[in-house]
């Protein structure tokens, strides 16, 4: 029987539980005592490894982290065995509802009943940067359930798609061919985000002024230890995904050897950010209730006072 208990649904989904595994998740995306109490059991267990996929709408995000799927399981990370991969896919919000629409897990339906392989859609819920703020303890809960990696695909929605960054060890920009010029991408942040490039759908025309514009605004960003490679793919077909995968573990191997505790250092401080600007927000919600705040509004409507010393008597209050 699954329990509702989070010491011991993580003890059943340490054993291999899926039930107990997709009961965590729900309790991190509903929030309140339960999401809390997951939390602190998982961010007392080990860190997986985390890739983020992101880009723009409609360049083949879904399709390439199917085929991903398959050449992770069969090479793993270099001489380090991957038996277990999880895929978190970041979908748009049903505007009904708040759910996520799962798009992303109808293209992965060839791995519906592989044990190897678990994958959970969670909804932006209206989060402009794609990362709603469960997939943090979302990651963690997968760690605590014995993944050692866990693939998160984002929601594609143009400039804005630049969060995954702060969430990954290793990050994966998908462009198409005749995706827009350098100047584009720079406005989109993409320069700082990506660690690998890939042009996706390279069976289309553009391939060449594609690869070209990427290398324009990477040689714009100057020399660093670690320049992004441009790989082609076309995912349909499971091209260019081996050597795609042969690149994260380059970059893995790189980064282990002094950049990844730094990046978890800034991973860390992002959570813990995001944590207090929602405690934050939730006592600001408290204050606009009450006979305090409404008087506040009558004086500011009489014209006796000034929203900052509103705010000033409405913090002094508390």
């Amino acid at each position: 029987m699954i329990s509702s208990d989070p010491t011991e649904l993580v003890e059943q989904a340490r054993g291999g539980s899926r039930t107990a595994l997709a009961r965590l998740l729900t309790f991190v995306e509903s929030g309140g005592p339960p999401q809390l109490a997951t939390a602190a059991l998982a961010y007392r267990t080990q860190v997986p490894y985390v890739v983020g996929i992101t880009g723009p709408p409609g360049a083949g995000k879904s399709t390439l982290t199917d085929q991903l799927i398959n050449v992770v399981l069969e090479r793993g990370f270099g001489a380090r065995d991957v038996d277990q991969v999880s895929v978190l896919c970041v979908d748009p919000s049903s505007p009904f509802t708040g759910g996520a629409i799962l798009g992303d897990r109808i293209r992965m339906q060839g791995h519906a009943t592989n044990e190897h392989v678990f994958i959970r859609s969670m909804a932006t819920r209206g989060h402009l940067g794609g990362l709603s703020l469960a997939v943090p303890d979302a990651v963690r809960v997968l760690g605590a359930a014995c993944f050692p990696l866990v693939l998160v695909e984002t929601v594609g929605v143009g400039q804005m798609e630049v969060e995954i960054a702060s969430a990954a060890d290793t990050t994966i920009v998908v462009v198409n061919p005749g995706w827009g010029d350098a100047m584009q991408a720079n406005k989109a942040g993409l320069l700082e985000v990506a660690d690998i490039f890939v042009i996706n759908k390279a069976d289309r025309t553009g391939v060449r002024e594609t690869r070209r514009d990427l290398d324009q605004m990477l040689d714009l960003g100057g020399a660093h230890e670690w320049r992004p490679p441009i790989l082609e793919t076309v995912a349909t077909e499971g091209t260019g995904t081996p050597e795609l995968w042969d690149a994260v573990v380059s970059h893995r191997t790189f980064i282990e050897s002094g950049q990844l505790e730094d990046r978890r250092r800034t991973r860390m401080r992002v959570e813990l950010d995001k944590v207090l600007s929602a405690m934050v927000r939730s006592r600001i919600v408290a204050l606009a209730h009450g006979d305090d705040y409404e008087e506040q509004i009558d004086s500011l409507l009489a014209g006796t006072t000034d929203p900052y010393r509103a705010a000033e008597a409405l913090l002094g209050s508390e």
